[in-house]
């Protein structure tokens, strides 16, 4: 129709404003090295569009542990190694602390209310003081230890009934356990709105951030294009999207509140938080997203540790042998083990060392890095504790790391200590699991099978037990 500008006159217009940026830009400190760019266009035919850690891996060999890569005038700086992270992202925090401005997930869905992508500066500032203040120490975070076993038990009972849904089970849980502690909601154990709106926020929130995913990540300008225009579909995604979110938040918060007005509230982090007098709007706004940040951080990230655990057993289970001998020896076969015997069960603490490092494989800083030995953190020389890697570093470290770790070491020696994890054996022919990741800002382990027995009858009987 004439008058009306095309998807691509505003590509167009898009691409004129990056050269005319460059062209008038002061002159800049050179880049680090990285894959030949195209004018213009820059390194964008060389995005990866799934499992991008192999592109970015290949890169380091090729260009060095730090390598840039520009997209429409975008520069992107790729870390490959620990020492550069710490170097740059630990000791330099006050300059590599910000976030990038993500069009599709951060500015249309709004993700940039959370707090992994609020811009560094006041807000951020405040949401992290919040975060100390609520959880931000081991004393704090201890108080939800009953809750995190509570939960753990429930999780044991929900395999020993359905072992074949282990997946949908770990997420589960996952969301549970991150629920009471963010918000003091209990979930129900079939189809729970909030951990639903949590699954499908993050999904989402995934999907919204995947660079390659959305062509107004690349040409931020398309976000003015009107939600009616042809090709502008993203648009009615992203007020749908947006909408999952503002519930999300939403909804937990007003929970929260009506119980503490009815005296029946849990402590949780936002009833912590909400006991304040004189809580002005913009600080209740300032709790609700941080709470938010919590919940939907927390319901998928210890996700990936879990599941890892069930694939190290059965692709390692002689190390699984190992860890269980030590809670045969340490906790015995009278009770499922408890947060005051970790102090007292090195391998198991190891084990779960070596599952949070499936996500750091530097063999300048693992010895023999692809292959899983929980014995590497053992003895008078351990190798260099992964908790220092896979939390994130500097001013941006999760707030939440101590839950995080709690959680998935409590749900690790509960199952260790109850179930045999082994390859399946269909017809007589032996099952090998395969150890792949789902692409996306949020990685995954995919589906894999397994077979998962209950290790005697007085572990059933003690699974089945009441809750103490």
């Amino acid at each position: 129709m004439a008058g009306l500008l095309t998807l691509v006159d505003i590509a167009m217009l898009s691409f004129a404003f990056v050269l005319l940026r460059k062209i008038l830009a002061k002159k800049s400190l050179p880049l680090p090295p990285g894959p030949p760019r195209l004018p213009l266009l820059g390194n964008v035919m060389d995005m990866p569009s799934s499992q991008e850690w192999f592109t970015f891996a290949k890169w380091g060999e090729k260009w060095g542990d730090i390598v840039s890569v520009s997209v429409l005038g975008q520069q992107i700086i790729v870390l490959n190694s620990v020492k550069h992270a710490v170097e740059m992202l630990d000791k330099r925090s006050s300059i590599y602390s910000d976030r990038p401005v993500m069009q599709m997930g951060g500015e249309l869905v709004g993700w940039k209310n959370t707090l992994v992508l609020i811009p560094y500066g006041d807000r951020f500032r405040n949401f992290r003081k919040l975060f100390h203040r609520a959880i931000g120490s081991q004393a704090a975070a201890s108080e939800f230890q009953p809750v995190q076993e509570i939960e753990s038990r429930r999780f044991l009972r929900r395999i020993l009934a359905n072992p074949e849904e282990l997946a949908a089970h770990v997420r589960k849980t996952a969301g549970a356990v991150i629920l009471r502690i963010s918000h003091g909601y209990e979930v129900q154990e079939k189809d729970d709105p909030f951990v639903t709106l949590a699954d499908l926020a993050t999904e989402q929130f995934s999907l919204s951030t995947t660079p390659g995913g959305f062509l107004v990540n690349l040409i931020p300008a398309l976000r003015h294009v009107p939600s009616w225009f042809p090709g502008a579909g993203f648009k009615r995604t992203a007020k749908e999207w947006a909408r999952t979110l503002a519930v999300m938040a939403e909804g937990p918060h007003q929970f929260v509140k009506q119980q503490m007005a009815a005296g029946t509230a849990e402590i949780s982090f936002t009833s912590r938080l909400l006991e304040a007098s004189d809580i002005s709007p913009e600080e209740e706004h300032d709790i609700k997203w941080s709470a938010a940040s919590l919940y939907s951080g927390g319901a998928d990230t210890t996700v990936s540790a879990v599941y890892a655990l069930f694939l190290a057993c059965v692709l390692y289970p002689e190390a699984a042998r190992k860890a269980q001998q030590e809670l045969d020896e340490i906790v015995g076969h009278d009770r499922l083990p408890s947060f005051a015997d970790r102090q007292k069960l090195p391998y198991t603490n190891a084990f779960v060392l070596e599952v949070f490092r499936k996500m750091s494989h530097d063999p300048a800083v693992y010895s023999d890095p692809f292959t899983f030995k929980p014995e590497r953190f053992l003895g008078p020389e351990p190798e260099q504790d992964p908790r220092d890697l896979c939390f994130g570093f500097g001013r941006r470290i999760c707030p939440g790391r101590e839950l995080a770790e709690a959680s998935v070491f409590i749900n690790s020696a509960m199952t260790l200590a109850s179930f045999d994890i082994t390859k399946s054996v269909v017809n007589g022919v032996v099952i090998e699991p395969k150890q792949e990741q789902t692409t996306g800002t949020i990685s995954h382990l995919k589906p894999f099978v397994c077979t998962i027995k209950p290790r005697s009858q007085k572990a059933i009987d003690l699974i089945m037990s009441e809750e103490h």
